[in-house]
């Protein structure tokens, strides 16, 4: 019931009409970190998004286990040890395009837009910033950004055998295509 619910929110949102109104549930968010001793990589290809263009708000749900890595062990590893998916199954991003009304659904291309919301994961809500763009086609808008994520502020324990394989600031890339709302 609650998988829904950050979707549904922004659809009940303002009283706009439909069609200012986008979503996904097939968006991609891609981690990496990079140190000396190794690179870790994963992808996460079913990340629910919504856009509601009257207002500017904006909205992530990511569920964590969707996460996929190169190596079995670095998943099991993720979830069990790290972001402790029984515990917290889900991340939310809750936001707004600050200069939205830079934003017109009449006219195709990018804009480059700045993102403020507030990150929940592993349990801790942060506030974050990010910069971004959104290429506005018809009928869809495909929106794209990179955020940095240090797992310590998001109390992610990394154990001391393992504390060198693992980047103080991972960087999460993401990038989704929200389609347009009918009515």
């Amino acid at each position: 019931m609650k998988k829904y619910s950050l979707i549904l929110l922004v659809l009940i949102m303002g009283t706009s009409v439909f069609a200012q109104k986008f979503v996904t549930k097939s968006g991609h968010i891609r981690f990496y970190s990079e140190t000396p001793m190794e690179t870790i990589e994963a992808n996460n290809k079913q990340v629910n998004s919504a856009y509601d263009h009257e207002n500017g708000a904006f909205v992530f749900k990511v569920l964590m286990k969707s996460f996929e890595f190169e190596k079995a062990l670095m998943q099991e590893h993720f979830n069990e040890n790290y972001v402790e998916s029984d515990d917290f199954p889900n991340s939310f991003f809750k936001g707004k395009i600050v200069n939205n009304e830079d934003i017109d659904l009449n006219k195709m291309g990018e804009v480059p837009v700045k993102v403020i919301g507030q990150l929940t994961l592993h349990g801790m809500t942060m506030d974050v910033e990010a910069d971004g763009i959104m290429d506005i086609q018809e009928n869809m808008i495909s929106a794209s950004s990179k955020i940095i994520i240090e797992p310590k502020e998001y109390d992610i324990k990394i154990p001391g055998a393992v504390v060198k394989n693992i980047a103080e600031e991972i960087e999460v890339f993401i990038n989704v295509d929200l389609k347009k709302l009918s009515k």
